[in-house]
């Protein structure tokens, strides 16, 4: 189902910009790709920190609707191509439901002709095709038309011989594409009440600038992603889940991906088998951030949740039990 943006109509149309100049660092061992040059331009990049605006909504169903109509108005202004990171595991599977049962109607072809649709992290070295994979959970619930009436469908390529090289082509599509109009996001705790947004860990250095990362993976992202998948319901099996735990790395993509999107859109909807999200949402919804840019920083490292925080167009979609004691 992969449906990248052709080589011929990337040279054609100038999609892909291969003037970013990325440039790969190193930070405990993680390595981020920046467009950035210095620590100091991250710092200041941070920028003032937000309050997080959140709905609650009664189901889950509710809350994919509410990401189908948050679609279907950037569509409506923008009228033309829509770019769409998106989210995997359970908190966008009731979006993707919808997305599929529209596109079987097909009464809507000409807005979902416009997704140039992306993915926003990937657990690897592992096979496209592994069951484990968030390319088959799409598949599985988008369905074979939606694939077929999007633009374009570009995940990251875990059967990469060489990941950063992988990772960098693929930012670069994705900023040759026109930037990201709505980055689909969720929401994943971490010990001692800090968060993840995409698979940006605590402590791994990573930086305003830094547009994606390939960091090692730790056996609680492990955990969680396996019970994320089988949660969900997707169907999966012992080999698959004997190679997804043999991976070695995540590719993400970054705070700069994050923060350069026109629209975010969190989504929480499994506090009930997630209970550790109620402490961790709690806390970003609540933490005073430094206004000194540097200990800002720091506090988005240990707490990555927080870069929500750092837009000014962000809102989270969420159930009423991610806010029980």
């Amino acid at each position: 189902m992969v449906k990248p943006l052709s080589k011929q109509s990337a040279k054609g149309s100038g999609l892909v910009d291969r003037s970013l100049s990325l440039r790969a660092r190193s930070s405990a061992g993680n390595t981020w790709l920046s467009s950035g040059s210095s620590e100091r331009d991250s710092a200041d990049r941070t920028g003032e920190t937000q309050p997080l605006e959140y709905r609650v909504l009664e189901t889950e169903e509710q809350v994919g609707q509410a990401m189908l109509d948050e679609i279907r108005h950037a569509w409506r202004q923008k009228q033309q191509d829509l770019v769409i990171v998106l989210l995997g595991g359970r908190g966008a599977q009731s979006l993707h439901r919808q997305l599929g049962e529209l596109a079987a109607k097909g009464t809507e072809d000409r807005m979902l002709a416009s997704l140039k649709v992306f993915t926003q992290d990937a657990l690897a070295p592992m096979r496209m095709d592994n069951s484990f994979s968030f390319v088959r959970d799409f598949e599985r619930l988008l369905g074979n038309e939606f694939f077929a009436k999007v633009k374009c469908f570009t995940p990251m390529r875990t059967d990469a011989i060489d990941l950063e090289a992988e990772l960098a082509r693929y930012v670069e599509d994705l900023q040759g594409a026109g930037g990201i109009d709505i980055f689909f996001l969720g929401h994943g705790p971490e010990s001692g009440g800090a968060s993840h947004l995409a698979y940006i860990k605590p402590n791994s250095g990573a930086r305003a600038s830094d547009l994606a990362g390939v960091i090692p993976i730790s056996q609680s992202i492990l955990e969680h992603h396996i019970s994320k998948f089988r949660a969900g319901g997707a169907a999966v099996n012992q080999s698959d889940e004997l190679e997804c735990r043999r991976a070695s790395h995540i590719m993400t993509l970054g705070p700069a991906a994050i923060l350069g999107a026109r629209r975010l859109i969190q989504s929480i909807v499994d506090a009930g088998t997630a209970p550790a999200k109620r402490e961790s949402y709690r806390r970003v919804l609540e933490a005073k951030l430094s206004s000194d840019p540097d200990e800002r920083l720091r506090q988005l490292d240990a707490n990555p949740g927080l870069w929500i925080r750092q837009h000014r167009n962000a809102v989270s979609l969420i159930l009423p039990d991610v806010l029980q004691a």
